[in-house]
């Protein structure tokens, strides 16, 4: 049997409060309902998605622990304030001048928000295929991972996994077990490999067991992965960083000039 049915492809099967859920959540992500503003009253969203009043405290329930809501007994539920971040993936390109901390640190802090890093490793590993790809390395080839924590406010942002060639990063401060002052684009300046061109390739996925614990994910919600690859003026890739931020907390703003 063939044919569009009630049940057949294309039909939403989530639960109710699962949907009701998405579609508030885009009301937040797209502007509609503006930080620091109140949800519409139960009474108007039972009557809105013609749902019971458990199905929406569901819902809410959902919206709240994926950290896009506030509410206490008794008062109304309203959009929290930073309830969705954008980020310039150029503004952390370029090396941090002297005495200046790294540039997504600078750029977290424009709303005037305390952002920190945390190092969680530096070891030799086998980076994932797409890595090393990027990387030219061979099969089973290994490069230097520097893996570690943003965290805007005190609250994990984006989880960082910075690989580097061996033969590049092998005795420099790459390798050492603290973070760089003024983050790697000043460092590969540094050691005379400037970067000269930036290629992202991102992509959303379902998050992986450690990206789940390491960010402290809701639900099941996708995650905002970037793979970029930083080559020097001489067309060799230097790093390759895979970074990964919840979805439906971040997004990527880019700026092109027409040629």
């Amino acid at each position: 049997m063939t044919g569009p049915t009630a049940e057949g492809e294309g039909h939403d099967r989530r639960a109710l409060h699962e949907r009701i859920a998405a579609d508030l959540r885009d009301d937040i992500m797209s502007g509609n309902l503006a930080p620091g503003a109140k949800l519409p009253s139960t009474t108007q969203l039972k009557a809105r998605f013609d749902a019971s009043n458990a199905t929406i405290q569901k819902a809410l329930g959902l919206l709240k622990g994926e950290r896009l809501v506030v509410g206490r007994a008794g008062a109304a539920v309203t959009v929290r304030e930073h309830r969705q971040r954008t980020v310039r993936p150029a503004a952390s390109l370029n090396p941090a001048g002297p005495g200046e901390p790294y540039r997504w640190l600078t750029e977290a802090h424009r709303g005037e928000t305390p952002a920190r890093s945390e190092l969680l490793e530096v070891a030799e590993a086998v980076p994932p295929g797409d890595v090393a790809e990027a990387l030219g390395l061979p099969d089973g080839g290994t490069a230097l991972l520097r893996r570690q924590i943003l965290l805007i406010d005190g609250e994990p942002a984006e989880l960082v996994l910075c690989f580097y060639p061996p033969d590049l990063a092998k005795g420099t401060a790459l390798a050492g077990r603290r973070r760089i002052m003024g983050g790697s684009p000043t460092l590969l300046a540094e050691l005379g490999h400037p970067p000269a061109l930036s290629v992202d390739r991102v992509s959303a996925r379902i998050p992986t067991q450690e990206q789940y614990e390491a960010l402290k994910l809701p639900g099941h919600l996708p995650v905002l992965r970037t793979l970029r690859t930083v080559h020097s003026a001489d067309g060799r890739p230097v790093e390759a960083t895979v970074m990964i931020k919840a979805g439906h907390l971040y997004e990527l703003r880019y700026e092109f000039t027409p040629s």
